[in-house]
Formats: C-alpha cells, structure tokens, sequence
C-alpha cells in the first residue's frame, strides 16, 4: 500500500476512536475509491496514483458544490466545502501560478502555438501538483496575448 494511502487509513482508524462521523465516511469513501483504482489498474498504487484518485474526489465534491449552490442548498454545499478542505490536506504542496505561467511562457518559446501543443508540454511538470483548469486557464490568458 502507498504511504499516502496507509495514512489514510491511519486518519480513518483515528476518526473512528475520536467518533468523528463526517471524517470517518469522508475517509471510508476515498479508501475504497482507492481500492477501486487498484483493482481497475491490477496493480498497487504509488502515491502519485493515490493522489489521482484524491483529486478526482476533490473535483467532483466541487462540481457537487457548484450545484448545490445553484439549487439554493448552502448547507449541503457546506459539507462539500468541508470534505474538499479535509481531502485537500492529503495533496502535494501545490505551484503558484507563477511558476505554471513560466513553464506556459517556455513552452510558447520553444514553438507551441496552441492551447493542446502548450498543455502537452506543461501537464507532465505539474502533474499531482497543479489542476488541469489552472493551466488552461493561464494557457489560454498568454495565448490571448500573442493573439
């Protein structure tokens, strides 16, 4: 097992003696989209894949509070906010855009003219560290300035 995952495992044994209901299904649930992952990979995970798997959850407690928002459902929408900060805990220290807008301006300089060719060169530096919507959207704000 990945040491990220084995912590969380850890973080859910410790939400269970300390009775802390929203933290132990939160835990339950990523734990076992994890295991679900490896079984769909047929192979252990590394923590890059656990990762994955936390900004998958991350992304769709997002989506959820989106909606949620829309529909007028603020205490709902609350919860999600609650899981997305707790989940966000197990990730990476993220990049400042800074540091993305450099890699977006190098790859623009060694000749990438769209957002796919510049994507495809900056994705692989911040994988597990940065969101793909970031670095499209500092892709598309450079592109927009070179017109």
């Amino acid at each position: 097992m990945a040491p990220l995952a084995v912590r969380l495992q850890a973080d859910l044994n410790a939400a269970r003696k300390s009775q802390d209901k929203p933290l132990v299904l939160l835990l339950g649930t990523m734990l076992a989209d994890i295991r679900n992952r490896e079984i769909e990979l047929k192979r252990d995970l590394t923590d890059d894949d656990v990762t994955d798997v936390l900004r998958r959850g991350i992304k769709k407690r997002r989506e959820s509070i989106e909606m949620y928002d829309k529909g007028g459902r603020a205490d709902l929408a609350a919860t999600e906010r609650a899981e997305v900060e707790s989940l966000g805990k197990y990730l990476p220290a993220s990049v400042s855009e800074d540091e993305i807008r450099d890699a977006v301006l190098a790859a623009i300089h060694e000749g990438a003219t769209n957002v796919g060719a510049v994507m495809g060169k900056v994705m692989p530096r911040f994988k597990g560290r940065a969101e793909g919507g970031t670095i499209n959207a500092v892709v598309r704000d450079e592109l927009a300035k070179r017109g």
